[in-house]
Parts: C-alpha cells; structure tokens; sequence
C-alpha cells in the first residue's frame, strides 16, 4: 500500500533537512522514522520499532516523550549532530485532515542555547568566516548572550581551525565552494561544518555591521543569514558586531595559548591546573565569561591597561565595599542569557522570576560603589542603569516562586489582572466547595474512606470500595467509572459544580499564559538596557577578582614603560606556586635589557628550565589583562606578541611527527615576531641528530638575535650553543643550579649567572627509578663518550683550523685513538702536507700512507690493517 497522508509529510519536510534529525510531533511523542530512527536508537539508547509502510515493508521508528525532548536534544548536538524540531502549529480539534506541521528550529552545536551542555562561564561560540587575501575573516557570536565578534585570522584553514579550537567553537559555516576545502580538517579538529546560504535582507544586517571594515561584511552576513535560517525567529537581543584589530590586543597564538596553559590543561585538558583555574575569583556567569575573553585577549595599550589597574587598586583599598558587592553580586544571575531567553521566546516564569531578583540587588551595587572613597568606583556608579522599571513590572507581574512549566499557572501574580481574578476565585471557590462536600458525604454516608477525586478524562466524581457499594444508601449516585476494587460516582450537584470550576480553571490557565507572552513581548524592548547593565555587572566581577587573588597569593602592580626592557624581580609561576605551596616554590629573577635581551638557559633536565619560561610569560599575560603579578617587583614592557615552543607532541591525525610540529610552531614565532614580542623556545632541536639540532638551535638564535631583536628566552641541552655569548653581544648565559649530594643530584631551582657545567641525565633517569642495570650501563657508556669527547672536537676543528690541528693530531695524539677521525675528514694532501718539514721520517710516511687511502673504498678489515701499519710505523 501506498504511505499514508501524514508519512507523505514526513517525508516532504524531511527531504529540507537531510543533514539533521528530524524529531517529527505527533500527540504527545516526537516520533523519527527510517534511517534517522535507526542512528538515534542507537545514539539515544532508546527502543527500535516500527510501523506499517509502503506494501509489505515497515518503517522504522523510535521516540521520545514531548516533555523530556531536551534532554535527547542535548546529547544528539553533543555528539556533533542537528536536530530539526517539527512541530504541530495547527490545533488537532479543528483540523480534519492532517494536523500542519513545520520545522520551528533547527538546533546545532553552534545554536544550542541552555542544557547541560552550556556552561554557564563560558561563552558557546558559532562561527562563519570567508577566504580573503591575507587569511581569513572571521566573525562569531553567542548566540544564548547575543555577543558578537569580528577579526581577521591570518594563515590558512589550520590556522583559523586553530581560532576556533582556542575558543572552543564547535560550528563553522562556509561558503558551498569552501566546503570540501575544510571537511577533513575539521572533522580532524571536531568542527561541524555547515553551509551558509546569503538569504537575509541586507537592509535587516546593516544595524549590525557598522563597525567593522568592509572586507569583514560578507563572514558577518553569512552569520547572521544562517542564524536566522535555523531559528526562525527575531533575534533582537543579537548586538553588533565587535571588531577585534589586532594591534589592540596582546596576541597569542593557539598554540602558545596551549602551551601555557592559559584555559586549559596539555594533560587533563580541564580547567584544573590553569591559569583561569588560578585567577577565576568571580561569583557571576557574567563574570566568569569575561574573564576569559580578557584572557584570550589581553590589552596592548598602556594607558588601557592603567585603567583597569585602577580599579583593582581602588577594590584592595576598599576591603568592606569589594565584601559588600561580592555578597550582592551572588544574587545576580546569569542576565545576558535571561535576556537571550526573553528574545528567543523560551523564558519561563522561574526565569522572569530570576531576572527580578537580579535586578532587586542593582539599587545596593549603585550605593556600595556611590559610597566608596574611590572617584573611579563613584564614576563607574554614574554609568549603572538601576532598571527600576524592569523591575517593577517584573514584581508587579510574576509570583514570588514561580513553577517550571508556565501552562501550569501561578506565574501571574494576583492583582495584575482583573479578570484573571475573578476566574481564579470561582476556580479557587470551587475547590474549596469540593472539600466541603467531600467532608459531607463522608459524614451522610457513614464512609470515612468516601473521597472526591478528579482526572482529565472523567473530571470530579465521589469513589467507594466495593465493600461499602452494598451497604449505603447511593439513590442519589449516578454511576460513572467501575475499577478493579472500587466504583465512581457523581451527583447533579457535583456535576453542576464542575461545569463552572473547570470552565474557570481552563478560561485561567488560557488567560494566564496570553498575559505572560503578552508580559514576555513587553519586555524584548529592555534587552538592550539588560545587556548593557550586565556589561558593567560583568566588569566589576573581574576587578574584584583581580583584586581577590592579588589579596590573596600576594602579588603585586606591575608598571609599565615605553621601552623593551624587563625587569622581574623573585618572579614566581603562579600555578605551579599554588600547588606546591608558598614555603616550597623558589622565585626567579628575569632581567632583560635594551642591549642585552636574549637568555640563553642551560641546566639539568627536571630542574625547572621550562616553568621558568612559562613564569615570565604568564606574569606578562596576567600584567596586560589588568592584573597584579606574581613577583616582589614587575617593570614591564607593553608586548605586542608571545610566542612559545614548549614541550613536545605530534599531530597523529595530520601525519606530522614531533619534530616537524615543532619545526612548524617555530617557523610561525619567527616569521610573525616583531621587536616587542616575547619568545619562547624550549629546548629546539631535540626532535632530530645532535648536530642538525645544534645547528638549528644556533641558526635560530643569530636569526632572532639579528633579524627581531625580541625579547628571547631559549632554553637547551646543547652545552656547546653556550659559546655563542661571546660573539652575540645581547645573549646572556643563565643556567638552573644543581648540586651533587652523595652521588644524588639536587635540583635547586634557582636561575644564576653563567652557563651548566652538566645536565644530570642519569640522575633523573634514577629518579624516575629507571632499572639498575640501564644506569649502570649508563654511567659506563657516559664515561667512555667523555673520554672521546676531547679527541672528536680536534677532529671537527680540523676544517676551521688545519694547521694547528693536524700538527696537534699527528705530533701529540696517539694514533689508534685519532686516525679513523682525520680519515672522516677527508683532510686535503695540501693542508697536511704543510707540516712534513717539521714530521719525523715515520710520520711522514704515516701521513703519505693517510693521503694515499681513498676512504670509500676502504673495508673495515682494510681499515683496521692500515692502523695497525700506522701504529707499527709510527712506534720506530
């Protein structure tokens, strides 16, 4: 048989959204059927069935009660999937045919707006961006606060997927021309990719795009077009965009952000262990959410900067107005995502009741800061707008505790309807008469078990257990219902009563919602004020963080200058600081001059040459953001840029080895560096040979020093870099003390002057408590390589200075010990044969004998005869 007329609809709406899974309403359930019945049984956990189909085939099918929808919702988006939401938008009772039905939203990673998967101090970014000549044009917005952002991303497709992991973005929306261009890549990096279609009116962007340059236009408007084809409604709490230019900002790339450990964790990936896990002291969402952009985004302005120093200076001195406005700011909830509600037409009563209460607290925070001694907390009073207003309205309208779902009223208060009262009282009136005759059956009858009770089907009736059906006296009683153990009757007066109870309790509940979406519209013309409100709210919740964790772990006001210099004084990590405890944690000085900027760090591994590169960048990132810094004394530069190679991992799902990806982080520090950047890099070169290394190392080093003249801590393990202090006059030796105790090393964390003697390898390994016999073996082996040490550095001098070395190797060295090395070198005849005036006759037949070799040729058995020849000869 052919499908039937409501199938033929599913299938029609479904052919729109082919990417999602539609959940299709009938009655009560959200039904799915076919291919996405299949995938969300199993997603979702929930049972397979089916129904009849075309001829002898049956359709698949699952669903989900109406009630309970959300949840099922959250964890499809989490997975990475869309969810399309049909709904009825016909009343059944007065359709014959099929009940219309159309998609009211389509909910994707990028537009999910409240659930668990919302974290309430951080912002859930949907994104778009389009190819431009020198990267990418990115524009993004929450679309649960309304914030928007537009920047330019400079690279290519990794790059910008790099944005958009830094900032936890989960949707990225491109052009149909871009599309195939990123699907790998972003499947790699966990985006979903969906396609914009440019189809909103342009008149309806312009109120949002005034500033941003007109290159960033187009990313902006495909934003806005795919945010209004999947929700399908007037967004009006959405702000104009933001333009982000770069030179405002101190940048960091993602993967310094990584390194550093800024938000999240290299291990756990967590919070825990974080800078943001450190400084995090706010009490609002509000808050939570700016400190984090303040963390992905400090300032690159001095006089910015001062501004908000100002403010955590003012919250230190004044301890019992900071005390005060923490305790309100506790009562403020989340406003900005209120005010999303209240535009998406999603907010409920609790939520008004929550926006009302937030807004109680405004008129305390307006006379806590009017009151302070502080001219700048006074001011920043000036600019609150106490809302009273709103507020009014909102303690005029919603009850005290209002319950979750609005249909079941007592959301309106009383006294803010007329007629709602009047319903409510005949409802509430009849009520109480049900009671009363509850009480006088109980009593005519003789039964005390005799109860009135009430469902949607039957409405009222009076129920008896069959042992008291004989016994009483029912002429009055009409039978209604018969149940296992009892019967249901009604009398014309309880029929009578019901009539007018239940039409008023209907005729309230439908009053009582049209006056809360009346109530709901009212207040969309508030957002604004909303929004700006939660701005400064938001603000002050920093600051006074700032100010918490300055109290709090001791640290003190960095000042900044016009110079590159930078002066830290028992500098501390902060985290690090934090989990081994004040007492245990040693701090560090870091002195870089006009002329002498470029640290060179040697030291044993374990010994902290890494936290002490991560401290000065943090105290950097912590100073520019507005905060107090970890340290006795900060004397800072404004840094446009830092950069840091630090630690080691691989990219599996690209096919790049540790080595290569440190190669490529590297190349993108040097090549965007300029002279007021910061520059990180830890240990280069280790990935590959000792000398490639080396040599790496070295070339990077000349390079940064002759070519950027940036701020520069190197840290490494190659002793020999150290002799580039003499011939590169702005690098300066520092090394990690250690000391040997009892054949033990002792790691004392401490930077001082001057380079390693040694890098303690084996006694690491013993730390990590490597097997006996591996460091036995060890410690031979190293003693047999530092005897040889001598010998292979003359051989790898030879090519520099022939004269001298080769008169040293032949006249001095014994033989066995250093031939092979000279032949490896390929010494000239030309070059050796300077020094065969001064030769004995058996060194010079020795040395015609080595010009004479050709030593491709030469087997190892040809070779060890030729030394045994030379030996002999040489010990006439």
């Amino acid at each position: 048989m052919a499908h039937t007329p409501m199938m033929l609809q599913y299938l029609e709406i479904k052919e729109n959204y082919k990417d999602a899974f539609l959940f299709f309403r009938l009655g009560d359930f959200y039904e799915l059927f076919f291919s996405d019945a299949e995938r969300a049984s199993q997603l979702l956990e929930i049972t397979l069935t089916s129904r009849s189909g075309d001829g002898d085939n049956r359709i698949p099918m699952c669903g989900v009660p109406h009630h309970s929808v959300q949840g099922y919702i959250e964890t499809l988006v989490a997975k990475g999937y869309k969810v399309a939401l049909c709904e009825q938008v016909e009343d059944p009772k007065m359709t014959k045919g099929v009940v219309k039905r159309e998609v009211v939203q389509l909910i994707t990673p990028g537009t999910i707006t409240q659930g668990k998967t919302i974290d309430g101090k951080t912002n859930h970014y949907l994104a778009a961006a389009t190819k431009e000549s020198n990267g990418y044009a990115l524009a993004y917005l929450d679309v649960s606060t309304g914030e928007a952002v537009a920047q330019m991303i400079d690279g290519d497709e990794r790059a910008l997927l790099n944005q958009l992991n830094a900032y936890n973005m989960k949707e990225l929306v491109v052009e149909e021309t871009f599309y195939d261009a990123f699907v790998e890549q972003a499947a790699n990096a966990g985006v979903v990719l969906s396609i914009a279609k440019n189809s909103i009116v342009a008149e309806s962007v312009a109120p949002f795009i005034v500033d941003v340059p007109s290159y960033m236009e187009h990313a902006c408007t495909q934003l806005l077009s795919y945010v209004e084809q999947t929700q399908m409604r007037a967004l009006t709490h959405l702000q104009p965009f933001t333009f982000n230019e770069a030179e405002h900002y101190l940048r960091i790339d993602t993967n310094s952000k990584r390194n550093l450990e800024l938000i999240q964790s290299i291990r756990g990936g967590d919070t825990k262990g974080t800078l943001l896990w450190l400084v995090d002291e706010t009490v609002t969402a509000m808050g939570g959410r700016k400190l984090k952009q303040w963390m992905h985004q400090p300032l690159a302005s001095k006089r910015l900067i001062e501004q908000r120093q100002q403010f955590v200076s003012d919250f230190l001195d004044e301890f019992f107005v900071r005390a005060e406005l923490q305790e309100l700011l506790k009562k403020v909830y989340d406003l900005e995502r209120l005010a999303g509600r209240v535009a998406f037409g999603s907010v409920g009563g609790r939520d008004l009741a929550q926006l009302r209460d937030s807004l109680r607290q405004v008129p305390a925070i307006y006379a806590q800061l009017a009151s302070a001694q502080s001219p700048t907390l006074r001011q920043f009073a000036s600019k609150l707008d106490q809302c009273t207003d709103i507020e009014a309205l909102l303690a005029q309208a919603i009850t005290d505790h209002p319950p979750l779902t609005i249909k079941d009223g007592d959301v309106i208060r009383d006294g803010y309807n007329a007629r709602l009262d009047e319903l409510r009282d005949a409802s509430r009136n009849g009520k109480d008469w049900i009671a009363q005759l509850e009480q006088r059956e109980r009593d005519l009858l003789g039964i005390k078990n005799l109860k009135i009770g009430y469902n949607r089907i039957f409405g009222y009736y009076i129920e008896l257990t069959k042992s008291y059906v004989h016994h009483a006296d029912l002429s009055r009683y009409e039978r209604k219902q018969t149940l296992a153990n009892a019967e249901r009757y009604i009398t014309q007066e309880l029929k009578e009563k019901e009539a007018l109870i239940l039409n008023a309790q209907e005729e309230s509940l439908e009053l009582e919602y049209r006056l809360f979406v009346e109530l709901r519209e009212q207040l969309k013309a508030f957002i604004p004020r909303v929004q700006a409100l939660a701005a400064h709210i938001s603000e002050l919740d920093v600051y006074m963080s700032f100010a918490q964790i300055a109290e709090k772990y001791h640290f003190v006001k960095p000042v900044f200058h016009d110079g590159r210099a930078m002066r830290i004084v028992n500098g501390r990590h902060p985290v690090v600081e934090k989990m081994l405890g004040k007492q245990t944690y040693v701090p560090n000085d870091c002195v870089l001059e006009e002329n002498s900027n470029m640290y060179l760090i040697t030291g044993p591994n374990m010994s902290g040459k890494s936290t002490y590169m991560r401290q000065v960048a943090l105290i950097l990132v912590l100073a520019q953001m507005g905060c107090y810094v970890p340290a006795d004394e900060a004397f800072l530069p404004v840094t446009d840029q830092i950069f840091t190679r630090i630690g080691a991992a691989d990219d599996v799902a690209s096919g790049q080895s540790t080595f290569m990806v440190e190669m490529m982080e590297s190349q993108h520090a040097i090549t965007h560096a300029t002279a007021n950047s910061l520059l990180l890099f830890d240990e280069i070169g280790r990935g590959t040979s000792t000398y490639d290394g080396m040599s790496l190392a070295q070339a990077m080093m000349e390079y940064i020093h002759e070519e950027i003249g940036a701020n520069t801590l190197f840290s490494t393990h190659y002793h020999e870099l150290t002799t580039l202090e003499d011939a590169l006059p702005r690098l300066k030796n520092v090394h990690v003390a250690a000391a040997e105790q009892d054949g033990k090393v002792v790691f004392l964390h401490k930077v001082k002057d001057g380079a390693a003697d040694q890098s303690y390898g084996i006694h690491v390994a013993e730390l990590a408590e490597l097997p006996k016999p591996i460091l036995t073996r060890a410690q031979q082996l190293l003693e047999t390589f530092e005897a040889q040490s001598g010998d292979v550095q003359i051989v790898e001098r030879i090519v520099e200075k022939p004269v001298e070395v080769v008169k040293e190797i032949i006249v001095e060295k014994p033989v066995e010990v250093i031939v092979e090395r000279i032949v490896e070198k390929d010494a000239s005849a030309e070059q050796l044969s300077l020094f065969s005036e001064e030769m004995t006759p058996q060194q010079k037949q020795a040395l015609a004998k080595i010009e004479q070799c050709s030593v491709l040729n030469t087997t190892p058995f040809e070779a060890l005869q030729l030394l045994n020849e030379l030996q002999q000869l040489l010990k006439k």
